[in-house]
């Protein structure tokens, strides 16, 4: 899983930068709506909700911001209404891609991201072609330097975790969907600073790719993440450290 991983870390340094801020609002505020719209303004009532609120909060946005966009998801403020789907395929060198989108245009989004498979070697699947493969997990990285391993794991796991395991310089701690939260904090209360967190869909198996498929893999990545509706993308890539972190740069 070190490619999933490394890549969510990479992904967070990246969406830190200003130039990537107000994009990445756009689809947390998405998010935030459909979760309210879907199962109410609660926060403490609503997990999904709970979880956006968090990563709306850890990105510093103003709690106006959130407030109506809750408003927005309950019916209090008009908004639009978004459909949830997940596109399915596979991307250079068998690397299998789940591709989670809220949009307003079924049609001009499943078209758009269509392309962007075919663009760099890929293409896109029926619904359940590679589902199977992945379970959803809450996941939370540490950077491995300097950290003392026993002391992360007695954090995380007193927390909740299900796991804590290295994978290159990272450490990965997995928990169920309704632990993550819990176990974020716990470790963070800890003294550790995490490196990216967040619920994925976590594969099964891996699929080792290099050069010219990890190369295309990587642009196929980014131009999906950087899709307006696109939310999230998992894949179950594994691609060297040093590899994948020179092709992100």
């Amino acid at each position: 899983m070190s490619g999933h991983s490394k890549w969510s870390t990479i992904k967070h340094k990246k969406a830190a930068k200003d130039a990537k801020r107000g994009k990445l609002f756009t689809k947390l505020i998405k998010e935030i709506t459909v979760a309210a719209r879907m199962g109410g303004g609660d926060i403490n009532a609503n997990p999904r909700l709970r979880t956006a609120v968090l990563a709306a909060r850890s990105q510093s946005m103003p709690g106006d911001n959130i407030d109506r966009a809750i408003k927005k998801g309950t019916g209090e403020l008009e908004g639009v209404t978004y459909d949830e789907i997940t596109y399915e395929g596979y991307g250079p060198g068998g690397v299998a891609l789940l591709v989670r989108v809220l949009t307003d245009n079924r049609n001009r989004t499943v078209a758009e991201i269509r392309s962007m498979f075919t663009k760099y070697g890929g293409n896109l699947g029926e619904t359940g072609s590679v589902g199977w493969m992945f379970a959803q997990k809450g996941l939370v990285t540490v950077e491995r330097a300097g950290i003392d391993e026993d002391k992360l794991m007695e954090a995380a796991l007193e927390a909740g975790a299900e796991d804590v395991r290295e994978a290159g310089d990272i450490y990965e701690i997995l928990t169920t969907p309704a632990d993550f939260e819990a176990v974020k904090t716990g470790v963070e209360q800890a003294g550790f600073k995490t490196a990216s967190a967040e619920v994925t869909m976590i594969p099964s198996s891996t699929v080792a790719i290099s050069g010219k498929n990890a190369e295309s893999m990587v642009k196929l990545l980014e131009i999906l993440e950087d899709h307006d509706d696109v939310q999230s993308v998992s894949s179950n890539m594994d691609i060297a450290a040093d590899e994948l972190e020179r092709l992100s740069a």
